[in-house]
């Protein structure tokens, strides 16, 4: 993939307590939703950490995770994989390592439906290919794991 480079662009303001406001430029337009803003803060882990809030931890984990759908959905396109739906459970591991905390594992935990269950093997390999050339995944220095599972729903044909 040839691509030239491109920048993202978030701005944080902080609002009181441990608490602020994230927003990126380009998702306020034509966004209906918050205008592309959320709330973050610490998590109530930590000192004064607010419950409730998506935290720096859960937007890691976030970011690891919808890479891994949005991967996932451009090579099953690609791969002509009839899928009828993706879900991924995902959970980031933060642990003190060498004096300092870091997150140091993204468990994902992808579920592909599909119809046929011929298609089984071929939509466990999407989601191998997937995991391994989704970019967040690949700039962090946390361990990716991933635990598939490929369900078959079966169709009755009325």
């Amino acid at each position: 993939m040839d691509m030239e480079s491109h920048i993202y662009n978030v701005n944080i303001t902080w609002n009181e307590d441990r608490k602020g406001v994230m927003c990126s430029p380009e998702l306020s337009i034509g966004s209906q939703l918050s205008g592309g803003c959320i709330e973050v803060a610490t998590p109530p882990q930590f000192p004064k950490g607010m419950p409730g809030i998506w935290s720096p931890e859960h937007l890691f984990t976030a970011a690891v995770s919808s890479c891994l759908m949005t991967t996932f959905l451009s090579i099953a396109e690609n791969s002509k994989l009839n899928f009828r739906s993706f879900r991924c459970a995902s959970e980031g591991k933060l642990e003190k390592m060498d004096g300092k905390l870091l997150m140091t594992e993204v468990l994902l935990k992808p579920t592909v439906t599909i119809t046929d269950e011929k298609e089984k093997d071929k939509a466990l390999r999407v989601l191998q290919k997937s995991e391994s050339n989704c970019l967040i995944s690949n700039s962090v220095k946390a361990k990716v794991v991933m635990q598939p599972s490929i369900e078959v729903e079966v169709v009755s044909v009325a």
